[in-house]
């Protein structure tokens, strides 16, 4: 009775009790989803997913441009300023080009921020390999950030309005794939061309394919369903969802229309008339969409505030800190360990469930943590982050080696991904605002991180900075244990309802006991239907 709940409050209407009447329960509308989907939904998603890659491979590339770059600007050393300052810019940029998808991503569809996206990210890598000073390539960060948080913001929210409720996790995890393959990319890039003269400008001129690439793919993807729908284009909202769920009837193709409409027209009704200032506010001034808020956006700063980022921006540079000779290389290894558990995530987080795996890893990342704060201990480094003369690689170094490989094994499969997942939270009236304000919260932390954790070494060292991180994983275990819902195999439309009992734990785990005895019921039904006949 949620829906109904909101749109009397909202609209003091009849109209839901007038949509009952016709149909005896929503759920009855959508047993398409029981159905078996095919190949069209996955390959929508893996063409989404390389929109991912404009993150991924920006987030790691800056990692070997910093060691490699030199005097290429204006003829000097970058300072630590210069160089937080070009890497913490694109995750600046990006905070408003979330903003921009956010606000165009109901009017124009989702397909439009794509595009823009891709079109930023191309123009942003051109100016970063033709920079000769530091302010053109503090542009081209600009450029390419404002594109880069485009798409963090559309692609998940697209992906998750196209895909079926079993797969959603999955297919939505295709796009932090897509992340930290990009990101693995980059680290092999960096290492091949370390050693070319000018070398980096091939590294930031290339991530201008992978935006390319999917300009061209794009014209074949859908808009998707809920947007059809939204805009009154029925008859192309069933072509889409005929091709998703190729086994399923005319009857169910029909009714998951309906089954959508209801939902839409409910969330017009709310925001009839309204501006986008006013639907901004519902976030703030509903109960259950604040819960939703407060739980999707607290997951993201976690995962952003607990020291990943620190990573993927400076992973070269920490190597190099603590005696590596191939920093970048030493850094692929962190790469590839981010790239393959996101496998993992992607293979389990349909299974075992998004909060159950949360709870799992996120201590487990707050010991790592620890373990690497004790190890810099005892590592010989000066105020300015600089070897001292002499030093070796040590038992120390490989430790932190070790327990940054074991972090990140439990972040890529953990809530590195899962954070991503938290747009299915938003009712469809909030969706576009709800994920601007999660992409908003990603780059807003990433800003924090990025612009301070070279200084933050230099004023609490090493030791006192990983602390820190792990004070906040540990932190943030707590929270999740408390406010995080579990809404694996839930439609859309159905995980509305679960926060309008406070963050909805308990509930959740009680509309999935009543799915499953409810899927059970169906099985019976048909297999004693298939006996009588």
């Amino acid at each position: 009775m949620g829906l109904i709940d909101t749109i009397n409050e909202k609209t003091g209407t009849d109209h839901v009790e007038q949509v009952n009447s016709n149909a005896a329960s929503l759920d009855d509308l959508d047993t398409i989803e029981t159905t078996q989907s095919g190949r069209y939904a996955w390959l929508v998603s893996i063409t989404a997913a390389i929109g991912g890659m404009l993150f991924g491979y920006d987030t790691g590339i800056i990692s070997a441009v910093l060691v490699y770059i030199g005097t290429s600007l204006d003829h000097k050393t970058l300072t630590a300023n210069d160089k937080e300052l070009i890497t913490s810019i694109t995750s600046g940029a990006a905070f408003f080009g979330a903003i921009f998808a956010g606000m165009t991503a109901d009017k124009y569809g989702r397909k439009i921020a794509i595009y823009v996206g891709c079109v930023l990210f191309i123009l942003g890598a051109v100016l970063q390999a033709s920079a000769f000073s530091l302010a053109q390539m503090t542009v081209g960060r600009l450029v390419v950030g404002f594109g880069v948080g485009s798409a963090a913001m559309i692609v998940p929210m697209y992906i998750a309005e196209v895909s079926p409720a079993k797969y959603r996790g999955r297919m939505i995890g295709l796009d932090n794939m897509s992340i930290t393959g990009g990101q693995l990319i980059s680290y092999g890039i960096g290492a091949g061309f370390a050693h070319v003269t000018g070398g980096w400008r091939y590294m930031v001129g290339g991530g201008a394919i992978p935006a390319i690439v999917l300009c061209c793919l794009l014209p074949f993807c859908p808009e998707s369903p809920r947007q059809l729908v939204y805009h009154g284009k029925h008859e192309e909202a069933k072509d889409v969802i005929r091709k998703i769920f190729p086994n399923g009837t005319e009857e169910q193709v029909c009714q998951k229309v309906e089954h959508i409409t209801t939902h839409v027209e409910a969330a017009k009704q709310i925001t009839a008339g309204k501006s986008q200032w006013w639907v901004l506010k519902q976030l703030y001034v509903v109960p259950a969409n604040f819960r939703a808020l407060v739980a999707a956006c607290g997951l993201m700063a976690i995962s952003q505030l607990g020291g990943f980022n620190s990573l993927m921006y400076y992973s070269s540079t920490l190597f190099a800190l603590v005696g590596f000779s191939n920093p970048v290389a030493v850094g692929t290894v962190i790469a590839g360990t981010n790239f393959f558990f996101t496998w993992v995530n992607l293979m389990l987080v349909d299974r075992i469930g998004r909060r159950r795996i949360l709870i799992i890893t996120m201590p487990l990342m707050g010991l790592a943590l620890v373990c690497a704060a004790i190890a810099f201990h005892w590592i010989p480094i000066n105020h300015d982050l600089t070897l001292v003369a002499g030093a070796k690689i040590g038992a120390p170094a490989i430790v932190v080696l070790i327990m940054m490989i074991v972090y990140v094994g439990f972040y890529s499969s953990g809530m590195g991904n899962t954070a991503w997942l938290s747009s299915e939270f938003f009712p469809m009236e909030v969706r576009a605002m709800g994920t601007m304000m999660l992409t908003m919260t990603c780059w807003g932390s990433n800003v924090i991180v990025a612009s301070t954790f070279l200084t933050q070494m230099e004023n609490t060292t090493p030791s006192g900075a990983f602390g820190f991180y792990a004070s906040i994983c540990i932190l943030g275990w707590v929270a999740v244990y408390f406010c995080y819902p579990e809404v694996k195999g839930m439609t859309l439309e159905d995980i509305r309802e679960i926060f309008n009992h406070g963050f909805g734990v308990q509930r959740a785990r009680e509309l999935q006991k009543e799915q499953k005895m409810l899927s059970k019921a169906r099985r019976a039904g048909e297999n004693l239907s298939d006996g009588s006949v």
